[in-house]
């Protein structure tokens, strides 16, 4: 059975586990948060709900909101932000980290559909050689096998299926919208 269903896993460890936990709950003066069984100071997600209500409906000024709760001024904006467009969700924290691939751009995706032998299976490692060698960009063969497949799933502009002869735009870090139409050859062998 997963930790994520274990009957003996306690509140704390769920915060924890989803990233929700508030590192700082002593900071929280606001007095519903002390002594209760449903407000928690240890949930983030619930302290920045309740700033923002106090804001909005009890009409407390940011900066006294923001010194009740123990956040910074621009930390209330940024809950308010991400609450006006996401609702509760938008309160949870977003996971440190890369979103997406950072080497991968169209010349890269271009590159690698150029190489490409129709009716002949993708050779990752010896893409990641030529990848190497060719453009000085290192890649494992398994995001080259990943992105070309990707690629090759994506509808063109026109809606028919891209052709690995056609340099296609693919999305790689909010980038790419259409096709290029630019022939893949014109990135050399």
């Amino acid at each position: 059975m997963s930790a994520k269903y274990d009957s003996k896993r306690t509140k704390t460890d769920a915060l924890i586990e989803e990233g929700t936990f508030n590192l700082t709950p002593e900071k929280v003066r606001d007095p519903k948060f002390r002594g209760s069984e449903f407000f928690d100071p240890h949930d983030a997600v619930q302290v920045k709900y309740e700033m923002l209500r106090r804001v909005s409906i009890d009409k407390v000024s940011v900066t006294e909101a923001s010194d009740e709760y123990g956040v910074s001024r621009p930390t209330y904006y940024q809950a308010k932000v991400n609450f006006d467009m996401a609702g509760i969700a938008g309160l949870v924290p977003t996971k440190p980290g890369p979103r997406g691939p950072h080497k991968i751009d169209d010349k890269v995706v271009a590159f690698l559909q150029a190489q490409l032998a129709p009716g002949e299976p993708v050779r990752a490692r010896e893409l990641a050689k030529l990848l190497r060698q060719e453009l000085d960009i290192e890649l494992h063969p398994r995001s080259i096998e990943r992105v070309l497949k990707k690629a090759a799933g994506k509808p063109c502009c026109d809606g028919g299926m891209p052709d690995p002869t056609v340099g296609h735009r693919v999305p790689v870090r909010g980038l790419a919208q259409g096709c290029s139409r630019r022939s893949a050859a014109a990135y050399g062998p």
